[in-house]
C-alpha cells in the first residue's frame, strides 16, 4: 500500500491589495475565499500614491503647511473608516454564519508609496503566503507604456500572486 507523502500547502497570511474603487469586490471575495479554505489572516492594504511635485507645490501655495498636515491626517482617519465599513458590509452581505469566517481575521492597513513597491514591501513585512489583487481592463496601448500595478507586482515579487480581472 502506498501513501501520498505530498504535504498540503498552507496559506497563513494573505495580503489583499485594493484600490478601493467600485467593482473591486470580486478580488476581495477571492481573498476571503482563500481565508475560509485555509483559516488564514488577511491584511487589507490600500496604498496612497505620492502627489506629483507640481501638485505638492500648488497645495503649498494655497494652504498653510500646518493645515495640510491636519487635512491629511483627517483624510487618513476617514479612509480607514471607509475601508472598515466596506469590510463589515462585505461580511454582512456575503459571509454566512456556516462559512466559519471571522471578521477579526481581517486587518486593514493604509500605506504611502508607489503602489507596486509598497505592496511587495508589505507582503515581505508580514511574510504573506500569497498576494491577492484585482486588475482593471485597460487599453493595450496603456498597458504597453505604463503597465498595470498587478503586472509590476508580478514581475518583481517572489511570492505567489492571484490576480482577479475586474470591470472598468
Amino acid at each position: 500500500m502506498t501513501t501520498n507523502t505530498k504535504s498540503k500547502t498552507k496559506i497563513n497570511k494573505i495580503l489583499y491589495a485594493s484600490d478601493i474603487e467600485k467593482g473591486s469586490r470580486p478580488a476581495f471575495r477571492a481573498a476571503i475565499s482563500l481565508c475560509g479554505k485555509y483559516e488564514s489572516e488577511i491584511t487589507y492594504l490600500h496604498v496612497i500614491e505620492p502627489l506629483s511635485s507640481s501638485a505638492q507645490n500648488l497645495i503649498k501655495n494655497l494652504v498653510d503647511t500646518k493645515d495640510v498636515e491636519g487635512i491629511y491626517q483627517k483624510s487618513l482617519v476617514n479612509l480607514k473608516t471607509k475601508i472598515e465599513q466596506r469590510i463589515s458590509r462585505f461580511f454582512e452581505e456575503e459571509v454566512e454564519f456556516h462559512d466559519c469566517l471571522d471578521i477579526s481575521k481581517v486587518e486593514s492597513r493604509i500605506e504611502d508609496g508607489v503602489s507596486w513597491e509598497t505592496i511587495i514591501k508589505v507582503a515581505d513585512e508580514i511574510d504573506a503566503d500569497v498576494i491577492v489583487m484585482g486588475t482593471r481592463t485597460h487599453s493595450a496601448m496603456g498597458q504597453f507604456f505604463s503597465g498595470s500595478t498587478a503586472n509590476k507586482v508580478m514581475l518583481n515579487t517572489k511570492r505567489p500572486l492571484l490576480i482577479i480581472p475586474l470591470g472598468k
